[in-house]
């Protein structure tokens, strides 16, 4: 296939994608039409539990380490406002991630990489993700034993701010670790023109929302970075009644675990200590989500060699307060996730969001050039698991 060719084939392809998203762990149709390219291009399907999401594998030459490429496949509970001719075709379901574009990008890596067999030694491991918008996906792959043997992992992200052919690496903490919190707050509800013969539950939470802006002003040092924020408050039916229950539900954000775990029993301790300060009683649950995502300081060094050898331009990447459940890889084996220049009109998550399309081979070709770069280096794990050697390998 000529390169020329390739470029149309994956326009194809993510349009497809674009036009049919699928919600997290609904991803049925995505995965029954990802295997389609998959069979077309001549890639083994590997066996999964997984009712969605697609593993693939490629031998190469002869026996040789086995390295991963991730991309992710679902979509968000956005409506579409791009007015795009390939718009979404679900409603209140869009790609506004990008992770149509992640997809066909590593769909093209795979197509390079089967066409160059007799290059590289060794396998590759191809992870089309699902359900990474609410953050579980990577764990399932993992339980699901897609890691086994697997000695490093790419992933990459579309990054709208950075122009085409520019891509953003970062050695160390990327994106941030994601938590939400879940607070109720009860009291006792009463008229709201007599107030004493109640516990106000909306004083009560008013003062939480206040107290925690204190969690990371007063209790983490400036030289560290972390966000509490409430996003949500739910309480009372009318204008006349106090009612006796208050929810808050918000996030809390950092790219250390040690912040992390003290975070949240600052967090525990100012809201039960507030409430109780208003005569209430609260309960805080936690949903844990993906860990800090850190990058692997020698992969990252490689990556940055292959996106080199592509012509594509290396800057530093700003972290992001944002999370990825591609962190759980990298809690497991070394690796590196990198930001991808699309040249969009707005950030991720937006109704509007678009790509330039042009980036999509040009992520396929990354993929592929940082999968034989990975390929061709020596792992030392005697010591440290994440100690990766760089070796002469004659191509």
């Amino acid at each position: 296939m000529l390169s020329s060719d390739l470029n149309e084939y994956l326009i194809a392809i993510r349009r497809h994608l674009h036009q049919y998203p699928e919600l997290s762990t609904q991803e049925f149709e995505t995965t029954k039409f990802i295997k389609e390219k998959l069979d077309e291009i001549g890639l083994k399907i590997s066996n999964t539990s997984m009712k969605t999401g697609v593993f693939a594998e490629l031998q190469g030459e002869s026996s040789g380490p086995t390295i991963a490429l991730r991309a992710d496949i679902d979509a968000l509970p956005i409506e579409e406002q791009t007015g795009l001719p390939f718009a979404s075709k679900i409603k209140g379901v869009m790609h506004a991630c990008g992770h149509d574009f992640h997809t066909a990008a590593l769909i093209g890596a795979a197509a390079l990489l089967k066409k160059d067999l007799k290059k590289w030694k060794g396998k590759i491991r191809f992870l089309f993700q699902p359900a990474e918008e609410i953050g579980g996906g990577a764990e399932q792959a993992i339980r699901d034993g897609q890691l086994e043997g697997v000695e490093a992992i790419i992933g990459l992200h579309n990054k709208p701010d950075l122009p085409v052919g520019t891509i953003g690496v970062k050695d160390g903490a990327l994106m941030a670790s994601v938590d939400r919190f879940h607070i109720t707050v009860t009291g006792k509800g009463s008229h709201a023109a007599i107030p004493q013969n109640g516990k106000d539950s909306i004083l009560a939470a008013s003062q939480v929302v206040w107290a925690l802006q204190s969690v990371v002003s007063r209790n983490i040092s400036p030289l560290e970075s972390a966000v509490v924020s409430v996003t949500k408050i739910t309480g009372g039916s009318t204008w006349n009644v106090i009612p006796g229950e208050v929810t808050l539900e918000g996030t809390i954000r950092t790219f250390n675990d040690q912040i992390r775990g003290e975070i949240k029993e600052r967090v525990k301790a100012i809201v039960e200590n507030t409430v109780r300060a208003h005569s209430g009683e609260a309960i805080v649950n936690w949903f844990p989500g993906p860990p800090p995502l850190i990058n692997d300081t020698e992969t990252i060094d490689l990556v940055n060699e292959a996106a080199k050898k592509q012509g594509l331009k290396t800057i530093e990447a700003q972290p992001t307060m944002g999370g990825e459940d591609f962190a759980f890889y990298l809690q497991e084996i070394p690796g590196a996730f990198v930001f991808f220049g699309t040249n969009g009109n707005e950030e991720w998550h937006h109704p509007s969001f678009t790509i330039d399309e042009s980036a999509i081979i040009k992520a396929s070709y990354f993929l592929y050039e940082s999968a034989l770069t990975l390929l061709n280096v020596k792992r030392d794990n005697s010591h440290d698991k994440k100690k990766i050697n760089q070796v002469n390998v004659v191509k």
